[in-house]
């Protein structure tokens, strides 16, 4: 499982040092041989990988094991947690490769246990403008009404709609929205990139947005008095986007039961586009003293 990479309040200090650099650094997978790749972990005091990591990751493995083809959808399990200090091998299986889609199998390792699995389906461009629809983005105003928060995790720009606090302990709906872009540079026109940084940012704030309703807790309790893990998580790609530019990311939770809690959301470009869907279940466990 992937620990939430949330600052609790006695390891805050831990998590402010991702950058933007450390992110895109991760995202160059190098081939070991035949079938296996390795990727660089993002060093941090944090001991643990960020599952958003291994999102991007796949993402990058998607797009580097295939020709004319962006990644569409991914859906990936988190059975243990992995070490930032453990190199990382990922095996890539070619389960279908055919003119317009392929499907990619991709198991990550560390000690020769699996801490990490996806499968990845990539879709060749194709532009149908009769035959489309979507549901219209939220009200969320423009992203210079929202609040600025840090949110450690997310090294580039993000904008609260509403200001709504994910360590606030009393109790709200919910529902959670921000506005996110890379504002210092220029990324790269492929589209990996930009999927890629965009599932790294999908991966943070479920856990919190589960834990909204709650009264008296919040995600500032990971590790303090909750055990808190992603379980699973997948992305679905629909549209051609930047993460440069704008994306409003609004997410909410259905329902927290039986130490599961799951949450799911969308990202639209400022035009109100829809470019993507996610959806995440996490563990939720208080911590019983021994």
């Amino acid at each position: 499982m992937a620990r939430s990479a949330v600052p609790s309040r006695r390891d805050t200090h831990l998590m402010a040092v991702l950058t933007l650099d450390d992110l895109l650094g991760c995202l160059e997978v190098r081939q070991l041989r035949p079938g296996v790749w390795t990727a660089p972990n993002i060093e941090m005091e944090y001991p643990r990988i960020f599952g958003g990591q291994l999102l991007a990751q796949a993402v990058a493995l998607g797009a580097a094991t295939t020709e004319g083809k962006a990644v569409k959808s991914m859906s990936c399990l988190f059975p243990r947690e992995g070490s930032t200090t453990d190199p990382l091998e990922f095996e890539v299986e070619d389960t279908h490769t055919g003119r317009t889609f392929a499907v990619r199998r991709t198991r990550a390792t560390q000690r020769g246990k699996t801490i990490f699995t996806a499968l990845l389906s990539m879709h060749a461009p194709e532009h149908i403008s009769a035959f489309e629809h979507q549901e219209a983005a939220p009200d969320a105003g423009h992203p210079s009404q929202g609040v600025d928060r840090d949110m450690s995790m997310i090294p580039w720009a993000t904008k609260v709609v509403g200001g709504t606090d994910l360590r606030d302990p009393a109790p709200a709906p919910p529902r959670y929205a921000f506005w996110s872009r890379v504002e210092d540079r220029r990324l790269s026109d492929d589209p990996a990139v930009h999927q890629g940084l965009l599932a790294h940012a999908t991966d943070l704030t479920i856990v919190g947005t589960v834990l909204l309703p709650v009264e008296g807790l919040s995600q500032a309790d990971s590790y303090h008095t909750l055990h808190t893990a992603v379980t699973s998580h997948s992305v679905w790609f629909h549209r051609p986007f930047r993460i440069d530019e704008w994306c409003l990311i609004a997410q909410h939770s259905p329902t927290l039961a039986g130490a599961r809690g799951f949450g799911q959301g969308h990202a639209f470009s400022t035009d109100g586009a829809l470019v993507a869907s996610f959806a995440q279940e996490c563990m939720i466990r208080p911590i019983t003293p021994r």
